[in-house]
């Protein structure tokens, strides 16, 4: 193996290898598929993983950020929280007995538009029972989200504090502090680490 054919194959490694949550997390999809933990799975489907990484490659998407354990654990807690509740009021919806509920769509712009955050914004919003995001304007930050029962849910602008709720804990959980103090600066908070 010449030198260029080497250093080839070690980036082609790299790359995968620099997908290890993916593959980490294709890997566990396919062993709760089969139903089963064993090392046949794990092996098959880590295998399987990579052949996945290596066919269909994704587009490194440019991110900067810091991981804070305090303010993810406020983001933990309350994305918890907001789950349970939003499950029973779900549920309450579906068997108590008068009116249908109104639901809504609702746009909301959030002060950061980077994929990441968004993304991470809407995925926490779409998995508490009751909303989901319908469309994410990755220009402008715009995300549109469909809520089960408007009135319960504070009207729209009580949806849109909730989702800039929700966003602000985002980024004060991985956000760097210039992003934080431009975020800041829009809505005249203050920022902090």
């Amino acid at each position: 193996m010449t030198g260029a054919e080497s250093e080839h194959a070690r980036g082609g490694l790299g790359r995968v290898l620099a997908q290890w949550p993916a593959l980490v997390g294709l890997t566990l999809v396919w062993v709760l598929l089969w139903g089963q933990l064993s090392w046949g799975n794990v092996v098959g489907g880590l295998l399987l993983a990579v052949l996945v990484v290596v066919a269909f490659p994704l587009p490194p998407i440019p991110s900067r950020g810091t991981f804070r354990p305090v303010p993810f654990a406020g983001l933990l807690g309350r994305f918890v929280t907001d789950l349970v509740v939003a499950s029973f009021q779900v549920a309450w919806v579906a068997v108590r007995p008068g009116p249908q509920p109104q639901g809504a769509v609702v746009q909301v712009r959030l002060r950061n538009p980077d994929d990441v955050y968004l993304t991470t914004t809407a995925v926490l919003s779409t998995l508490v029972p009751g909303s989901m995001v319908v469309e994410a304007e990755r220009d402008t930050g715009m995300l549109s989200v469909h809520v089960l029962d408007i009135e319960r849910s504070g009207g729209p602008d009580g949806v849109r504090q909730y989702l800039l709720d929700l966003e602000d804990r985002v980024l004060r959980s991985f956000a760097p502090r210039d992003v934080l103090a431009r975020c800041a600066a829009q809505d005249g908070t203050e920022g902090t680490g």
